[in-house]
């Protein structure tokens, strides 16, 4: 790859991480700690959380009717969504070790945890456990489907795409036949390469 994208893609890779420790610094302002998983707050901010809840009737006495009526559709894709999680992952499961792509550790892009949060109403727990659910499941599929496409079709496209996964910077050039021919096994070969993050 060009000296100069690779120093590029490491600005990224940097600011990244500069971002991730800034996230860091500012969840320790609101006084929790995770242990094995589970989010405890200090017993002080527990008692605030449950004061500034409102209520399910306030609640829905703010919300403006075309969004009552509305919430179907949204709640409708729950069925596609578990479909593509199914078989996405059975997809995964079948096929990564056949190809000896590394696999996917599902963990790391479905969270589900903000409905743990006291200030929040039933209903906007039941919200965000749906939004948590389906942002996580596209990352999850987003990165099954970057390292399958890693492993069968690395080539960057001629137009330019708005956002890419974090294999494609790494992608044979758009019309480089040569450097298909000779960079292919090598990045069938960095496919089982730890993650950035050491997984």
């Amino acid at each position: 790859m060009d000296s100069r994208i690779e120093r590029l893609i490491a600005r990224i890779r940097d600011a990244e991480d500069a971002l991730a420790e800034e996230m860091d610094a500012r969840r320790a302002r609101f006084r929790y700690r995770v242990e094995r998983g589970r989010v405890i707050f200090e017993k002080d901010v527990r008692r605030a959380h449950r004061e500034a809840r409102e209520s399910l009737l306030s609640f829905l006495s703010r919300t403006r009717p075309l969004v009552v009526l509305s919430a179907p559709l949204i709640y409708g894709l729950i069925v596609p969504l578990v479909l593509l999680d199914i078989f996405v992952s059975l997809y995964h499961a079948v096929c990564f070790p056949i190809y000896g792509i590394k696999k996917v550790r599902r963990a790391d892009y479905i969270a589900v945890d903000r409905h743990k949060l006291q200030y929040l109403n039933g209903l906007q727990k039941l919200n965000c456990v749906y939004c948590g659910y389906a942002n996580g499941l596209i990352a999850y599929v987003r990165e099954v489907a970057g390292r399958t496409e890693r492993f069968w079709c690395p080539i960057k496209h001629a137009t330019r795409l708005k956002d890419s996964h974090p294999h494609y910077p790494d992608f044979i050039e758009f019309g480089d036949a040569q450097g298909f021919r000779t960079r292919i096994d090598r990045l069938r070969a960095q496919r089982n390469a730890p993650d950035r993050d050491g997984r």
